[in-house]
């Protein structure tokens, strides 16, 4: 059995529900079916349960004997560790921004990030009336909740915008966020890995079906997303390309297929035949679960012997930085990679070592 299970809150079918993220098994989804009446969420691609007290509880007794370890995320405890509960009138609130984001066809992922900051904040809140909340409440919220706990840039950000989109959209009143300090945001540079070493990752895992969604994420570099959601339809042998549809921003795009990664999934298809998805999980017709697609790498990366913390989203930075330094056009890499903006391509320019490698170190003519 899996070892274990992380929780963490959000919304299903507009109810407050726990998602539960593991590795499949079999034996623990039957536990969670007839102890807890977990169910699977297409939507959210994940298990999911009440979000009750009670049944937390009792998912506890049941498993941690069975040595299944219960992991709160992150989100969960910042929820838990808030001054407050969240009023029935603050959830009723959430619900109707959770409403009116997905009126306007915004992403689950976006909705699910900006709903789980706003229930932070209005917790924050909750002995105060929503309409009385005002700019000094946000920056006294990033003064004594996100810099005294020190969260994240990113988190900082995503309550700021959550909070703004509520109130324009939901109460029909303006908080001047010009006057509310957002953090600068970090530069960091993307985590590229060598061709060597993708190829000791692509050619550590014996499994058809493993190898062929690693290297597909790679050889197109897609998002885990991205991977999970094709189809074999969107795969075009006769002109070489794989088609995305609807991926970041709803955009539908095209990257390349070579000869190598077409004679692959032909391998992969007439082995596993799937039904709906192209890789799909242990029953027909759902797609591959996102956990099970993470231990996979990351057992292939410690079978290649290599100790980076090397995630799935490696795999599109190297794919991209390879690109430009083959002599791809930054152009096409943005087209490919379903970049909006050219500015967020040129980052690779950054780890690309075809320029700097010809760079000859003065330390050398000492």
């Amino acid at each position: 059995m899996t070892n274990e299970i992380i929780i963490k809150e959000g919304f299903h079918k507009d109810k407050p529900q726990l998602f539960l993220n593991f590795a499949y098994d079999s034996q623990l989804i039957y536990l969670l079916k007839n102890k807890v009446n977990a169910n699977w969420s297409q939507t959210h691609n994940t298990w999911y349960m009440s979000n009750s007290e009670a049944l937390l509880k009792k998912l506890k007794q049941e498993l941690e004997p069975l040595g299944v370890t219960l992991h709160i995320s992150e989100e969960l405890k910042e929820f838990t560790e808030s001054k407050g509960t969240l009023t029935t009138e603050a959830n009723e609130k959430v619900l109707q921004l959770m409403q009116w984001m997905r009126s306007r066809r915004y992403s689950e992922s976006t909705i699910g990030t900006y709903t789980d900051a706003l229930r932070i904040f209005l917790r924050y809140y909750s002995s105060k009336n929503i309409s009385d909340i005002s700019n000094s409440d946000v920056i006294l919220f990033n003064n004594e909740y996100v810099l005294a706990r020190k969260l994240s840039n990113s988190f900082q950000n995503q309550v700021v915008n959550a909070i703004k989109l509520f109130f324009r959209t939901v109460e029909n009143k303006t908080i001047d966020i010009a006057s509310v300090h957002r953090p600068k945001r970090e530069k960091l540079l993307p985590n590229v890995l060598s061709k060597e070493e993708v190829k000791l990752i692509l050619e550590a895992k014996g499994n058809l079906k493993h190898k062929a969604m690693l290297s597909l994420i790679y050889s197109c570099g897609l998002r885990c997303g991205e991977l999970l959601s094709l189809k074999p339809e969107h795969i075009d042998s006769k002109r070489n390309l794989l088609i995305i549809k609807q991926a970041k921003g709803k955009k539908d795009r095209i990257a390349p297929l070579s000869n190598k990664t077409i004679a692959l999934l032909r391998e992969y298809y007439k082995a596993h035949k799937p039904e709906i998805y192209l890789f799909e999980g242990q029953e027909k017709g759902t797609p591959y679960y996102v956990r099970s697609l993470q231990q996979v790498l990351k057992q292939a990366v410690k079978t290649a012997g290599i100790l980076k913390p090397v995630t799935l989203h490696w795999l599109r930075h190297s794919y991209a930085t390879h690109l430009l330094e083959g002599g791809t056009d930054l152009r096409y890499i943005q087209e490919v990679l379903g970049h909006k903006s050219s500015k967020t391509t040129e980052i690779y320019t950054h780890v690309s070592t075809k320029s700097i490698q010809n760079i000859v170190s003065p330390f050398d003519f000492l």
